[in-house]
C-alpha cells in the first residue's frame, strides 16, 4: 500500500474535512494524490476556493496540493487508503454520540474494495474501532476484515490555534490490526511527519493513548479549579500561589480556567462510559469533570455577589463578557463554557453585553442564543475577561475603567491583568 502511494498509483482519501482532517489531507497532498471527502457540499465549494471553513489556516496552505474535494462517494472509490477524522461528540446526557463516526464508516463501507486500508483519527474509547466501527464497514462493503480489508487507528493529536505544534512536528501513535498493517500505516504517515511515529501494540491501546490525554489534562486543570475556590475563600490569589510553587523543579504547571471544546471537555465521558460499561464507576475522573463543567456557574455566581456587595441592585445591573469561543485565538465555539457563565447571569436578571474578535455571532445565536455587540457600550458593573484574546492583553486599566460604572469590577478569568489594576476591584480565579 505505501509504495502504491508513493507511486501515486493508490489514492488516499480523508473523510471529515474539519480542524483535524483538513490539515492532514493538505500535508499529504503536497506528497501524494489525495481525495478530501465532506458530506457538507458547502464547506467543500470552500475548500475548492482555497478558504478553510474553519478558518485555521491560510489560503496558503492549499498552494502546491493535489487534492480533489468531494462529497461523493463514487469519487471516494478511487482511493485505496482512507483516514477517517470526523468529530466524536457527546449527547445532551454525556454519552458517546457515535452517529458522525457510524455515518462516516457507512460512507467508506460503500467505497471499500479489496486490499484497502481504513485508518480511524477521531477519538474514542478503547475497543471502539473493532466492536463499533468494523462491523459497520463489513455491512456495508460486503467485505471481510482482516481477509479482505485492514484497519488501523491513528490518533489525532492537532491542537486548534496552535501554530507551533503542527501535525509534522508531533510524533504519531499509529496501529494497526496485524503486523503488516501496522507497518504499512505507519510508513504512510512517516511521509508527512517529520517527528515520527509510535507503533502502539494494538489498536486498542492507540486508543487508549489518546483518551488519557485529554484526561490527565482534565483533570489536572480540576485540581486548579477546585484549589481557586479554596484559595478564594482563603483571600489570597491563586496564580499568585502557582507561580511561586512552579519554583520547584517538578511542580506540574496547570492552571485554573473554563473547560470547553470537543476535546478535553469531552473526551473523558466516552472513558468513563466504557468503563461503566465495563461495572467500573471512574471517581477521580467523574469528579474532576463535575468541576470543571460547574466553574462557568461558579464565575458568575462570584462576580453577582461582588456587583451586590457594591449595593447595587443586580437585576438592573450591566456586566460586558470579552471571549465567547471556547479558547484563545480561535474561532471555534463548539462546547464553549463561555455560554454557561452568560446564562448564569441572566438568570440573576443581569443585562449582558458579549464580544469576540473571533466568534461568529451568527454561530452564537444559532447555538446558545445570543448575539454580539459590535462594540462594547459603558456604564458596566463587571467585566468579565473570559478569554485571552491576543486582542485583549495590550488593554489596561484606563480602558476598562472608562466603560464602567461606578465602583466598576474587573474579573480576569485567566490572571492576565494580575498586579496592572490598581483602582477597581479586581478578582480572578
Amino acid at each position: 500500500m505505501y509504495n502504491q502511494l508513493i507511486k501515486k498509483e493508490s489514492r488516499l482519501a480523508v473523510i471529515g474535512l474539519g480542524y483535524v482532517g483538513l490539515p492532514i489531507a493538505l500535508e499529504f497532498a503536497r506528497k501524494i494524490s489525495v481525495i478530501g471527502f465532506d458530506i457538507n457540499e458547502k464547506r467543500v465549494e470552500m475548500m475548492r476556493k482555497n478558504i478553510d471553513p474553519s478558518g485555521e489556516l491560510e489560503a496558503s496552505a492549499f498552494e502546491g496540493c493535489q487534492i480533489e474535494y468531494t462529497s461523493s462517494i463514487d469519487v471516494l472509490r478511487k482511493a485505496n487508503f482512507f483516514i477517517i477524522a470526523v468529530p466524536t461528540p457527546i449527547d445532551d446526557h454525556k454519552l458517546p454520540d457515535l452517529k458522525p463516526l457510524v455515518g462516516a464508516s457507512e460512507s467508506v463501507g460503500k467505497a471499500l474494495k479489496k486490499g484497502d486500508y481504513v485508518v480511524y483519527e477521531s477519538t474514542v474509547y478503547p475497543g471502539c474501532t473493532e466492536e463499533d466501527c468494523i462491523p459497520v464497514l463489513e455491512k456495508f462493503s460486503g467485505l471481510k476484515f482482516k481477509t479482505d480489508f485492514k484497519v488501523g487507528y491513528s490518533p489525532e493529536r492537532i491542537n486548534p490555534g496552535d501554530k507551533e505544534h503542527t501535525l509534522s512536528k508531533i510524533v504519531k501513535v499509529v496501529s494497526g490490526c496485524d503486523g503488516e498493517s501496522s507497518e504499512e500505516i505507519a510508513k504512510t504517515y512517516e511521509i508527512v511527519v517529520k517527528a515520527g511515529v509510535h507503533r502502539a501494540s494494538s489498536i486498542k491501546v492507540a486508543e487508549a493513548a489518546k483518551i488519557i490525554e485529554n484526561t490527565q489534562r482534565d483533570v489536572n486543570i480540576a485540581l486548579m479549579n477546585e484549589l481557586s475556590i479554596i484559595f478564594n475563600k482563603m483571600g489570597i490569589n491563586t496564580f499568585e500561589v502557582l507561580e511561586a510553587a512552579g519554583t520547584k523543579w517538578n511542580f506540574l504547571k496547570f492552571f485554573p480556567g473554563l473547560v470547553g471544546g470537543h476535546c478535553i471537555g469531552v473526551d473523558p465521558y466516552y472513558l468513563t462510559y466504557k468503563a461503566a460499561e465495563l461495572g467500573y464507576q471512574a471517581h477521580v475522573i467523574n469528579s474532576g469533570r463535575y468541576v470543571n463543567d460547574s466553574m462557568g456557574f461558579y464565575v458568575a455566581k462570584q462576580t453577582v455577589k461582588k456587583i451586590i456587595s457594591k449595593g447595587k441592585d443586580i437585576s438592573q445591573s450591566k456586566v460586558l463578557v470579552m471571549g465567547a469561543t471556547f479558547k484563545e485565538n480561535v474561532e471555534d465555539i463548539r462546547n464553549s463554557k463561555v455560554a454557561d457563565v452568560i446564562n448564569e447571569f441572566k438568570s440573576y436578571g443581569v443585562h449582558v453585553d458579549v464580544t469576540d474578535p473571533k466568534a461568529s455571532s451568527e454561530e452564537l445565536n444559532h447555538e446558545y442564543g445570543f448575539k454580539l455587540v459590535e462594540k462594547p457600550g459603558n456604564n458596566y458593573d463587571a467585566i468579565v475577561v473570559a478569554v485571552n484574546h491576543n486582542e485583549y492583553l495590550p488593554l489596561d486599566e484606563n480602558y476598562f475603567a472608562g466603560i464602567s460604572s461606578r465602583d466598576g469590577i474587573l474579573v480576569d478569568m485567566k490572571g492576565i491583568f494580575r498586579g496592572k489594576i490598581k483602582k477597581m476591584t479586581y478578582w480572578s480565579l
